[in-house]
């Protein structure tokens, strides 16, 4: 079945150059991949789209014959994909002979997804370590007050001997000889557009314009190197099952100098027997005989600092909550604390002497 190329584009047969570009351009960068609600495969739809009417004999063509003249649903003898997503995200994109619908794709895209910065009209991008995450699991009371924990890593880590620069410590930084201190390299290739011209990061420095004159002979020149490394984090008071602490530039170290990655801890708190969670408050069950429920008393309960005395007041009916002020667990981020509720549980005697049972009756007609 024929695309319909002006519709995917959202413009009229008779729609201008100027106006392909511009509808291309809003919907090129709601939908580009790298964008949190992007889709590829639409954005390759749209692509393929402006390709064809971009192009006065591609477009006559297609008015002609329909998308199944050359296209075949994709790019056919463009430009191609890889090509396409490198030039969107690389800064500088695609320039020379052949155009994209006079659309420097550098411009449209380098500066959203590149993730560089511009220094002297190159575009950088800084390369980063690998974000790691690990499970730690705590009890109830330590959940409560927080605690401190410290885990051993085996992971990239900054080179001791070069300190991350690669080079041997003393040794001459020298300008790049591969990108002559740009940090960028130009590629060019021929296609059916024309001569198009990539600019991509320079193997040989990684982007940084410079390289050691000798390599570190500890980590090869990577700057970076597998070794294990002992972490102490703290867990705050209040934390919850299931929550994570981000500890920053703990994660892997990124070659060549680059930023570290993060590190995620996932916490995982153990239920403890007779206490049952929500949020800060706490919740217990306390049994009680049928004269202390009447008569009131004082007893004995557990709570996450340890056995504490509660006070049953006279009268006290079966299921009750008593509520015990700062008992319950830390708020997280506050000097605060949650609640304990006791649930009242009151035991009934299935067998009774004469005397008590004498007495009950006596009780009951007093009621």
């Amino acid at each position: 079945m024929s695309k319909d190329y002006y519709k995917i584009l959202g413009v009229n047969k008779d729609a201008s150059k100027e106006e392909l570009k511009k509808a291309f351009k809003k919907l090129a960068m709601q939908y580009h991949p790298d964008r949190p609600a992007g889709d590829e495969k639409k954005f390759k739809e749209i692509n393929e789209a402006f390709q064809v009417l971009g192009d006065e004999k591609k477009r006559g063509q297609y008015d002609q014959f329909g998308s199944g003249f050359e296209q075949q649903g994709g790019f056919g003898g463009g430009m191609g994909w890889e090509d396409f997503m490198n030039a969107s995200r690389g800064g500088g994109g695609f320039q020379g002979g052949g155009d994209f619908g006079g659309i420097d794709l550098g411009d449209l895209f380098g500066g959203m997804f590149s993730g560089g910065s511009q220094d002297g009209g190159r575009s950088q991008r800084e390369e980063r370590g690998r974000d790691i995450q690990i499970d730690v699991v705590i009890d109830l009371k330590e959940a409560a007050f927080g605690i401190e924990k410290q885990t051993s890593l085996r992971k990239q880590s900054t080179c001791d001997v070069c300190k991350g620069s690669g080079g041997e410590p003393g040794s001459k930084i020298d300008i790049c000889s591969t990108c002559k201190g740009q940090g960028q390299v130009t590629q060019v290739r021929q296609t059916m557009l024309g001569a198009m011209q990539t600019v991509t990061t320079c193997p040989t420095c990684n982007g940084r314009g410079k390289s050691a004159s000798k390599k570190c002979k500890n980590c090869g020149g990577d700057g970076i190197y597998l070794k294990a490394e002992d972490i102490k984090f703290k867990i705050p008071a209040g934390i919850d099952d299931g929550q994570s602490i981000r500890l920053t530039g703990k994660g892997e170290a990124a070659p060549h100098d680059g930023t570290s990655g993060d590190l995620y801890v996932h916490v995982r708190v153990k239920p403890q027997k007779g206490f049952y969670r929500d949020g800060a408050n706490l919740y217990t069950t306390s049994e009680i005989g049928f004269s202390e429920a009447v008569l009131g008393d004082k007893i004995e309960v557990e709570t996450i600092e340890g056995p504490v005395k509660l006070v049953i007041p006279a009268g006290t009916q079966p299921e009750q909550l008593i509520r015990m002020r700062g008992r319950g667990m830390s708020i997280l981020n506050r000097s605060s604390r949650g609640d304990q509720f006791v649930k009242i549980k009151v035991i009934v005697p299935k067998k009774v002497n004469r005397k008590i049972k004498k007495f009950l009756e006596e009780f009951k007609e007093e009621l």
